[in-house]
């Protein structure tokens, strides 16, 4: 089993910051009042949950992009289609209310998840890479489970 490198893994882990941050400041009204009074209102609770998740949707897509390009025939022009349904997810799904709003982007990263394994099931995604998704998605998941339930 090939390890996830560390520099991706430093980086993912990274990436969650904005997640937890949304849901500690969605929980905590102190650490929402000095976020809001030293950041802005943009930058706490479901807004930047929600905003940070849209962008990440996006990115991943053209992460899936990358792997396509690893494909040739059938297969690469069945995931260059697959690679764009998370920012296709998440613009046209990603709006409305805070709750359902999160709700559809809950659904969204289950969603990648998928396409995560199936890119790596195809073999253009690295080893690692469900390990290292996976992990990653439980994260955000329970990150946006605050905005679903509050």
């Amino acid at each position: 089993m090939e390890p996830i490198p560390r520099t991706a893994l430093i980086l993912g882990v990274a990436g969650l910051l904005p997640f937890v941050w949304g849901a500690a400041t969605g929980l905590l009204p102190g650490l929402a009042g000095w976020g809001a009074q030293y950041m802005g209102p943009l930058f706490i609770g479901s807004y930047v949950s929600l905003t940070y998740g849209t962008v990440i949707l996006s990115f991943m897509s053209g992460v899936l992009w990358g792997f396509a390009t690893k494909a040739s025939g059938p297969e690469a022009a069945t995931g260059y289609i697959l690679s764009v349904a998370p920012a296709l997810w998440a613009f046209f799904m990603v709006n409305g209310s805070a709750g359902d709003a999160a709700v559809n982007l809950f659904a969204g990263f289950l969603g990648l998840l998928l396409l995560d394994w199936h890119f790596w099931k195809m073999g253009t995604a690295p080893d690692w890479w469900l390990r290292f998704r996976a992990g990653l998605t439980g994260v955000v998941l329970i990150c946006l489970l605050v905005p679903i339930l509050g």
